[in-house]
């Protein structure tokens, strides 16, 4: 157990962001999901955008790394593309 009142405060505050960045890393996982189980391009065009989006957010957020956000904007594209 942490002994100094600012240690203390580090526990709550990092467990307040571990929460959000599960939050959001997990809406934008669903977000792929979603998109991915398109079958018409008119709605796969439509909602990329958004998911493109909701990744690059969590790449400048540090959420997820930098690399990883470019790869799956670049297979989404991809898959987007083939509809």
């Amino acid at each position: 157990m942490a002994n100094h009142k600012s240690a203390l405060k580090r526990i709550r505050s990092n467990d307040k962001k571990r929460l959000r960045n599960r939050f959001q890393h997990k809406t934008a996982r669903n977000a792929i999901r979603k998109l991915r189980s398109l079958t018409t391009k008119k709605e796969a065009n439509k909602e990329f955008p958004e998911v493109v989006s909701l990744v690059d957010k969590l790449a400048k957020k540090n959420i997820i790394h930098a690399n990883k956000a470019a790869n799956i904007k670049s297979k989404l594209a991809k898959f987007v593309a083939s509809l």
